[in-house]
């Protein structure tokens, strides 16, 4: 697209009311400051972020969320601002000291109940009724069945179940527990038990393969709709991309229950990558909402984040997880929304439509450190960062995205570089501090963002305009950081391509493989115009639920099929303008 009026004043124009108002979207993974975490020790790559397991309850009006090793939790209005509250919870009333793992968070009538993860019975499980004030005592001092991947689960007549389990051996269990004394009523039940030789999805390894382990079950969750129990477990390892949440339904909060075959929540490709051990809540709108584990697995195999995605239930009552786009920016909940809407396209309605501008385009930096090299920062992938020889004021990295673009956010990921080694926990009032620009020309430079001041710990900052502005580089300038070197692991600029979006994708193509029914390999030709593809799929034409997206190639190598169930297969291109139609589903027996 060719522009007729000059550089400076086209970026003043956009620029005289820009601002910086409440925000109305956020980005995956979430913006909060993730302790500096103690596991392991035997890691000689130095210290680096870390949390994972999370549950989200609706208590009150307000977010509560709690998450692996973080000393405290944090509570949101908005599920956009989370404030944390350091709480040590203790292992007894009086005596030692036990941070919460994989914690277990209920609401029973008026009252929050938290228990972290446990084989013995010297663990108190809390009770709250205004945790916001960080209110605690103990419901029991000590639980006396235990559980590793605790959660629980309040039914509509008032009856308190627990689920737990976390093993490549053993299954996930379920027990019913008496409110007054928290004992089990009766004897626990089987809940689920992998079945890795059916389902893909479920096998160990990056690759699906079974390499060196068996497959884990954990991080159980039940929800209930429309008098169906929907209980969920993460699987198969938390390192891997592959990480998901599995599905069953039944009748009753026992089961019996029927295996679904496709994960729930589920995201292969992208930046953000992983959405197994999770919780689903529902948000001030009576919409669904799923948290999980994603990956990072770089300074050490349990550097992880979190993800939130749009979660609801279709018609016929299938539970769906939208990862679709999940780690572009998305609405935060409002009037209005009706999550269930999935949408012909695969898009959720909190999808803002805002596309990755800068997706391996030309960048310039201040220096380098080593092998982390420049365009590590734009190439769509966690595990790899770009890293300044310093952490001083003045280092910088410029994207060129290639032509003037209308820019509508910026999501800055920092990686752990040089970070002390006695560094552990939380670190207040000292916050990432930065200047962000924009420019039409590369040499005429307006702020966009002034954070020269802020003392916020913003790992994943970021930043929505208030105004779109119009520009082709965008500069991230260091002023000061908490820790480490100035290191970018996904410097992301979103918006519009001011161009066309891309053809529709031609020869779709999908070999399932004869010999192991739960693997096939895709190919399409490759179009011209799109640096990435969506593969929708699903065991039902209309309901292709689960997506995968693959960057910069014309094939894919998939391996989490259900043996046993017939396939429908979509594709998708994408660029900075947006995606083209969807091909026609593809049935694959």
């Amino acid at each position: 697209m060719k522009w007729k009026i000059g550089s400076a004043l086209l970026l003043g124009i956009c620029m005289s009311t820009m601002g910086m108002a409440q925000q109305k979207t956020y980005c995956n993974p979430i913006n909060i400051d993730y302790g500096y975490t103690p596991i392991p020790n035997f890691s000689t790559w130095g210290r680096h972020r870390a949390t994972a397991d999370p549950v989200v309850v609706n208590y009150k009006g307000d977010y509560y969320l709690f998450s692996t090793n973080q000393w405290g939790y944090w509570h949101s209005s908005d599920m956009l601002n989370w404030t944390f509250v350091s709480r040590k919870f203790l292992r007894t009333w009086n005596e030692g000291y036990d941070e919460l793992c994989a914690p277990g968070v209920g609401i029973m009538g008026d009252t929050m109940i938290v228990f972290g993860s446990t084989y013995t019975r010297n663990f108190t499980i809390w009770m709250s009724t205004n945790p916001k004030a960080n209110e605690w005592k103990p419901l029991v001092d000590s639980f006396d069945i235990g559980g590793w991947d605790p959660s629980f689960f309040t039914d509509d007549d008032g009856r308190l179940y627990m689920y737990n389990g976390s093993s490549n051996k053993f299954p996930m269990y379920g027990v019913e527990l008496d409110r007054k004394t928290m004992q089990p009523i009766g004897t626990r039940k089987e809940m689920y038990l992998l079945e890795h030789w059916r389902y893909g999805w479920q096998r160990f390894g990056e690759h699906m393969d079974n390499t060196f382990l068996d497959p884990f079950i954990e991080g159980s969750h039940m929800t209930k709709h429309n008098g169906k129990y929907y209980l969920q477990y993460g699987a198969p390892g938390t390192e891997f991309s592959g990480y998901a949440d599995g599905l069953l339904v039944g009748d009753g909060p026992l089961g019996p229950f029927r295996t679904i075959p496709d994960p729930l929540s589920y995201k292969l490709g992208g930046y953000v990558r992983g959405a197994g051990h999770g919780a689903t809540f529902q948000d001030n709108f009576g919409q669904y909402w799923h948290i999980s584990t994603t990956v990072v697995s770089v300074k050490n195999t349990f550097e992880r984040r979190l993800g939130l995605w749009p979660t609801g239930f279709d018609k016929d009552g299938v539970m769906f997880c939208n990862t679709t786009f999940g780690d572009y920016p998305h609405y935060i909940p409002a009037a209005g929304i009706d999550g269930t809407q999935y949408g012909k396209d695969g898009k959720s309605p909190y999808f803002t439509g805002w596309m990755l501008l800068n997706y391996n385009k030309p960048v310039v930096v201040s220096s380098t450190l080593g092998g982390y090299v420049p365009n590590h920062a734009v190439d769509e992938l966690t595990k790899t960062y770009w890293s300044a020889a310093t952490g001083n004021a003045g280092e910088f990295i410029q994207t060129d995205i290639g032509n003037v673009s209308r820019i509508n956010a910026v999501q800055i990921n920092y990686a752990d570089q040089d970070v002390e080694d006695n560094r552990l926990g939380k670190y207040p009032n000292k916050g990432h501090q930065y200047k962000l620009y924009a420019s039409v020309d590369g040499k005429k430079w307006q702020v966009i963002a002034d954070k020269s001041t802020n003392t916020k710990d913003v790992p994943h900052d970021y930043i929505e305009l208030e105004n779109p502005v119009q520009a082709r580089f965008v500069k991230l300038e260091n002023i000061a950081l908490p820790t480490g070197k100035f290191a970018i692991s996904g410097f992301r600029v979103f918006g519009h391509g001011n161009g066309v979006n891309p053809d529709a994708v031609k020869d779709f193509i999908v070999l399932r493989t004869e010999k192991d029914k739960r693997s096939a390999f895709i190919k399409w030709r490759p179009v011209d115009n799109a640096f990435a593809y969506n593969i929708y799929y699903g065991t039902h034409p209309d309901k292709l639920y689960t997506s995968i997206m693959v960057h910069a190639n014309n094939e894919y190598w998939m391996k989490s099929m259900d043996a046993l169930s017939t396939y429908y297969f979509s594709i998708e291109a994408i660029n900075e303008n947006g995606t083209s139609e969807r091909t026609k589903p593809v049935k694959v027996e």
